[in-house]
């Protein structure tokens, strides 16, 4: 596809949030109101009458997902991006004002950012970074690689990006104190096995009933947590199914289709090489297919197949 410049008409409404970013939000409300407990009650103890201020400061962190040299410091040092070269920059340039044009889009607001992969990718994160593969970015044909930017694109204007950051940044204090907590009480079993059986096995009744009674203590709060992981990777799922619909939506659904076809492609004969390798096969399980954030190739196509038929 050959992209010239023309006159964009840009939509008055930018970027909104779809039914998928409002669900991942209340999904990630129990492990919100987690953390907001340990945020809180650090803070009083460590600062008694001020414990108010480093809680406030954290809640009000989270629009540092919009804030432009956050993003740039989150894209390099967290995701690994780097900024397109001269020459990167060229390619992108006609195939992203083409996708933003045809959205109604200012693609000013966003940045456009390499990734130094050898993969089929590209990813949306916090509220203007578009990543995409160097492998991507030289192999794939315009109207690919425009499907490919159309796709990541439906990500940021359904809400899809930021919603996610917010929530995985909001679930940090309450991840890590379980996580400490867990490496602390492997710690203990250990040590407490080498000097008695009976010592470890009372470590883990006594760690066992806390977390019995907890469990039961705030089923409300301890449930949705267990519940969660399950339920925001089906949300995952449809936000892909959304995104595609709005690279469909836009003109792109036979090239992205072809792109969908080749990353499944690579998939298979990366399986083959490695069972002709001699490495065990193992088909995804059903908890592996509950957690996975994104559909399969065939219901991907599945979802497609109403763009793709001739109109008339």
């Amino acid at each position: 596809m050959a992209f010239a410049q023309r006159r964009v008409h840009l939509k008055e409404q930018q970027r909104g949030a779809d039914v998928t970013t409002i669900g991942t939000l209340l999904l990630h409300v129990p492990g919100f109101v987690c953390s907001l407990a340990l945020v809180a009650g650090v803070s009083y103890l460590l600062l008694p009458g001020l414990g108010w201020l480093p809680t406030t400061l954290w809640i009000a962190s989270g629009a540092l997902a919009f804030h432009r040299p956050t993003e740039s410091f989150f894209a390099r040092h967290v995701l690994g991006l780097r900024y397109p070269t001269l020459k990167e920059r060229d390619r992108l340039a006609p195939v992203w004002r083409e996708v933003t044009a045809r959205a109604g889009v200012d693609g000013r607001r966003y940045e456009l950012w390499i990734e130094e992969s050898d993969d089929l990718n590209a990813l949306a994160a916090a509220g203007h970074i578009v990543g995409v593969t160097r492998f991507s970015l030289d192999h794939l044909p315009n109207g690919q690689l425009a499907a490919v930017l159309a796709h990541e694109l439906g990500h940021h204007t359904g809400g899809h990006a930021w919603s996610s950051l917010l929530g995985y940044w909001y679930e940090q204090p309450s991840r890590l104190a379980w996580s400490a907590l867990r490496r602390v009480t492997r710690v203990a079993i250990l040590v407490a096995r080498r000097i008695s059986p009976g010592a470890a096995a009372v470590i883990v009744l006594v760690v066992g009933s806390f977390v019995l009674f907890l469990t039961f203590s705030v089923w409300y709060v301890v449930l949705p947590l267990l519940v969660a992981p399950y339920l925001l990777a089906a949300v995952g799922r449809r936000a892909e199914l959304r995104a595609d619909r709005h690279a469909a939506a836009l003109g792109f659904a036979p090239m992205l289709s072809e792109v969908l076809t080749t990353m499944h492609t690579g998939e298979k004969a990366a399986e083959s090489a490695a069972r002709q390798a001699g490495a065990p096969a193992h088909p995804p399980g059903l908890l592996a297919r509950l957690l996975s954030t994104h559909p399969d190739h065939h219901t991907r196509l599945h979802h497609l197949e109403p763009y793709l038929r001739p109109r008339g």
